[in-house]
């Protein structure tokens, strides 16, 4: 996927790593050009001086061929106008705008543009509304390395071990949801309809661990 990120201060130079990680093209908007310090040397998408909302900018930024477009600059009003460009003049088909009033989010809600409040955790809201998909990040240590996840996986996986899905996706089941309660699983362990998994990962295993999910065990492993 190409995502836009619009703004990089805290929140978009976090959100633009991590998408990187997870090997996706990304650009990044900055009115102020040296705000791309924070992402470092290690940063291989494209950095883009200009106003967010701005057709050259955005055209500069390869909004044309986005996936995805995320505004989160320090302006409400820009992040929701870019948001809105983006939407409706770009026909990008996942955009989300970080509003610091709660109060304007739900109007800008009810124009179909999803909104993320200020949040400790909004990098990864802000990637779950970009990316979408069976996982949602539910807590991360501190030093960002190791994230636990709420996976549904497809029913294919039905009777299979947990460690069939442990050894095919390199993560660790943590504890199941199942019928409504948490569970810790045991080496032998039986998928059941309905669970829920509770697993720990690594940025790395992202990709795998949503394949896994979606598309149950290969090989009828067991």
């Amino acid at each position: 996927m190409h995502i836009v990120v619009m703004g990089c201060g805290r929140v978009g130079s976090t959100l633009a790593h991590h998408l990187q990680r997870l090997d996706h093209s990304v650009a990044v908007i900055d009115q102020d050009p040296t705000a791309f310090r924070r992402l470092g040397e290690e940063f291989r998408g494209k950095t883009i001086a200009g106003i967010g909302f701005d057709r050259e900018t955005l055209v500069s930024a390869g909004i044309e061929g986005a996936d995805a477009f995320a505004a989160v600059s320090s302006g409400d009003n820009s992040n929701i106008i870019a948001a809105r460009v983006a939407r409706e003049t770009f026909n990008v088909g996942h955009v989300v705008a970080r509003i610091y009033d709660p109060r304007r989010a739900e109007v800008y809600e009810r124009l179909g543009i999803p909104t993320i409040a200020t949040v400790p955790w909004t990098a990864a809201r802000l990637l779950k509304n970009i990316l979408g998909g069976t996982i949602d990040e539910e807590w991360r240590d501190p030093t960002g390395q190791v994230v636990m996840l709420h996976v549904v996986i497809t029913d294919a996986w039905v009777g299979h071990k947990l460690s069939a899905f442990e050894s095919a996706t390199g993560a660790r089941v943590a504890l199941i949801s199942r019928f409504g309660k948490g569970e810790l699983p045991g080496s032998h362990t039986v998928i059941q309809a309905g669970d829920e998994l509770h697993v720990t990962a690594t940025d790395n295993l992202l990709d795998g661990i949503r394949t896994a999910a979606a598309d149950g065990p290969i090989g009828g492993l067991h």
